[in-house]
């Protein structure tokens, strides 16, 4: 089983977090009644998420008497801040398929990559592009690698899982568009949220035994259980690790379920001063506001290529 060794747990449960105090970024462990940092408790632990996860399983953490820093008073960063990889699988909900007219079911996972400036913080805002006016939201569950592996096994893929989180997946509808690859419309700057935290295996359990919400202004848009993806997370890791080594802070965005807003008549795109959130139990709530993206110093013009 991967997971932190605590002490004096009655304290709350297993979960991790990335913050930012009075300008440091630092990893803390997150209670009931606020954040503690791991550098207090564990004077010798890493100061990045990436290398906490590496330095967990061997590593036990006393965290009687050990005060906690108000959740007010940090500012929560994506989970893992600078992941090597961000494999976001798509198609993996059957509602999301069929929401999309008449596309088959995907016989393996579509993947595409996302890169780390895409992504923001809990309560950090979701910027809707200057280029654009339709910022979609896709609330999907994560799971963060704990453990490099090449090749791994169905069997053992969970051995490689250091926790799992919310993740909004936000989508630029007009610029997935482009070209058949949809990359493009799923980087822009500040468009995925991660967080609010990192829960341990052992806390959160059985990923299928559990809800994922998304509701933008309170209203619910999206509602479906975990056990409803087509592909299993032990699948998706064999998947990508056939492909890739998976190394320790990697993060695998699971896929969305039916309810998005492109797919909605007539369609519902994020607008400023909304708040977006997703929801799964057991985590706990990723809640973003939108807001407009600032413009840029020299406006996007297309070219198209002359061909004779």
């Amino acid at each position: 089983m991967y997971m932190l060794i605590l002490t004096a747990t009655e304290r709350g449960t297993m979960k991790l977090a990335t913050y930012r105090r009075n300008g440091e970024d630092a990893v803390g462990i997150v209670l009931p009644d606020g954040i503690v940092p791991l550098a207090l408790v564990a004077p010798d632990a890493p100061s990045t998420m990436r290398a906490v996860l590496s330095w967990m399983p061997d590593n036990a953490v006393d965290l009687a008497g050990a005060p906690a820093l108000p959740l007010e008073s940090v500012q929560l960063l994506p989970v893992v801040p600078d992941p090597g990889a961000v494999w976001c699988a798509a198609l993996t909900y059957l509602s999301h398929i069929r929401e999309g007219g008449d596309r088959p079911v995907p016989e393996y996972p579509l993947f595409f990559l996302r890169v780390a400036n895409s992504q923001m913080g809990h309560g950090q805002p979701m910027l809707i592009p200057a280029v654009s006016s339709e910022l979609d939201y896709e609330g999907e569950l994560a799971v963060v690698i704990g453990r490099r592996g090449r090749d791994i096994p169905m069997d053992r893929a969970l051995e490689h899982v250091a926790g799992y989180t919310c993740y909004n997946d936000g989508s630029v509808r007009d610029w997935q568009r482009h070209t058949t690859q949809i990359t493009m419309g799923k980087n822009f700057d500040a468009t995925g949220g991660f967080g609010p935290w990192l829960v341990t295996p052992d806390e959160f359990g059985d990923p299928s035994t559990h809800r994922i919400m998304t509701r933008l202004n309170g209203a619910v848009m999206q509602d479906t259980g975990i056990d409803q993806l087509l592909f299993p997370i032990e699948y998706l890791i064999h998947y990508i690790s056939t492909v890739s080594t998976l190394e320790v802070g990697d993060v695998i965005v699971t896929g969305t379920s039916g309810g998005v807003g492109v797919r909605r008549k007539p369609p519902l795109f994020m607008q400023p001063g909304d708040v977006v959130e997703v929801e799964i139990d057991g985590i706990g709530i990723l809640r973003n506001p939108i807001e407009l993206a600032p413009v840029g110093p020299s406006a996007f013009r297309p070219f198209h290529p002359a061909i004779s």
